[in-house]
């Protein structure tokens, strides 16, 4: 069937390109926060010393905002189009820059980060559907790798870049230049330059509908032909197993890296590392789980979903363990470097496999659904490991919690899933 919208990489690059610089300045935008503003929470904005609970509350509003921008903007991409969506999450980004300039308290960042939630959750969500959109399903874990390599290559070297700049630097006045000089080319970018994909997923429903699609036959979940949103976010939560292990998954695995956002540079400082050591340690793990996401994401594509997720669980869960048990520079980057790689595993295959298993005509809500719990897992694991520290009196105690939680979420999605790649 000739219906003008092919699937795949190489057919669509220049839609791919496009795509990619604007996951690229999305993980620009997220990685000015990671070295900077948790390590001056205390004597820049006035966090009170010690209060672990206070420190995370800006990570909470972030998760929690952006889990609900996930299944909005999921639902309505599908009604209005993927690059619409993706031009208003820049428009709410515009402030974002002049509210950390001007912060008075705290409670300013906690604002910025309500804001920074709906960026996200408009922006980064519309460039995993939009590259779903184009690709074939033996590219989805290609497609999903490359993607998180370029959103998380920013994440690490924003947080990389904002160490150097505010040691040299103000440090307000360098992440207020950076995010705003982002926040512009990504929203002139989204206006010039980016392709709307929506009748790609469209033409593909048909096509399976007609029974003229390509390759293996795909094991979607059972819905109904046109489901609402109230059934997908029953079907994705509980509804299907898969799914549900999928989402539970996803939620627990940012335990991990709302620990390296909001943790994890408190907790060097206190051990006596300079803002620039810390923006190192922050960097290799972003950067590794970056760049293997290049590996992992088509290694999915060849043995399955399941078996690198899996694993992936349990390589983040030994290497959160094993962080606060080291004491020098080396030491930590090599373990950040480890709990990258597991991230990596699990990352972009938890996404790809949503994409196996939804059809292409609710795939934009199921993943909106998807992304909806694993944000909520800023929100949820920020808090959890800050009272935890809180609690027990010791910072250490972050780390434990999220070792753990990640080892019983390996073990749930082991027991539970099902494959979701057929190959053929």
């Amino acid at each position: 069937m000739n219906d003008g919208h092919a699937l795949g990489i190489r057919a669509n690059l220049a839609i791919f390109l496009q795509q990619l610089l604007q996951v690229f300045l999305v993980g620009l935008t997220i990685g000015l926060q990671r070295t900077v503003l948790p390590a001056l929470a205390e004597s820049e904005f006035g966090v009170p010393a010690g209060s672990a609970t206070a420190l995370v509350a800006f990570v909470v509003s972030f998760g929690a905002v952006k889990a609900a921008m996930n299944f909005v903007s999921g639902h309505v991409s599908e009604r209005v189009g993927r690059r619409r969506v993706l031009i208003w999450g820049w428009i709410v980004a515009l402030p974002i820059p002049f509210m950390i300039l001007w912060a008075p308290s705290w409670g300013w960042i906690v604002a910025a980060n309500v804001l920074l939630g709906v960026n996200q959750g408009f922006c980064w969500s519309m460039t995993v559907t939009a590259k779903l959109d184009i690709v074939r399903a033996g590219e989805r874990g290609l497609a999903t790798g490359i993607n998180e390599f370029a959103g998380y290559g920013g994440v690490a070297l924003a947080g990389l870049a904002t160490g150097y700049l505010a040691t040299w630097f103000d440090p307000r006045l360098s992440l207020f230049v950076f995010g705003l000089t982002v926040v512009l080319l990504a929203l002139a970018a989204a206006v010039l330059a980016f392709a709307e994909t929506l009748g790609f997923a469209r033409a593909e429903a048909a096509r399976h509908g007609a029974g003229a699609a390509d390759g293996a036959p795909p094991v979607y979940a059972e819905a109904p032909a046109a489901p609402g949103a109230a059934t997908v976010f029953a079907l994705v939560t509980w509804r299907d197993r898969t799914f549900q292990a999928l989402a539970q998954a996803g939620c627990v695995e940012k335990f991990v890296d709302a620990l390296m956002w909001a943790l994890v540079p408190v907790y060097l400082v206190g051990r006596g590392a300079s803002l620039i050591e810390i923006g190192w340690v922050t960097g290799v793990y972003g950067l590794v789980w970056g760049a293997s996401q290049l590996w992992t994401g088509p290694l999915s594509d060849r043995i399955g979903r399941k078996p690198p997720t899996v694993t992936g669980f349990f390589v983040c869960a030994a290497g959160v363990v094993a962080f606060p048990l080291v004491g020098s520079l080396a030491a930590w980057s090599l373990i950040a470097a480890v709990i990258g790689v597991g991230m990596a595993l699990l990352y972009p295959t938890l996404i790809a496999a949503m994409g196996d298993r939804a059809h292409p005509a609710w795939r934009g809500s199921a993943l909106g659904v998807y992304r909806f719990w694993r944000d909520l897992g800023y929100a949820v694991g920020a808090l959890a490991i800050g009272l935890a520290a809180d609690l027990s009196g010791a910072l250490a105690a972050g780390f434990w919690l999220t070792g753990l939680a990640m080892a019983g979420s390996g073990l749930w999605l082991a027991l539970a899933m099902t494959e979701t790649h057929t190959r053929g």
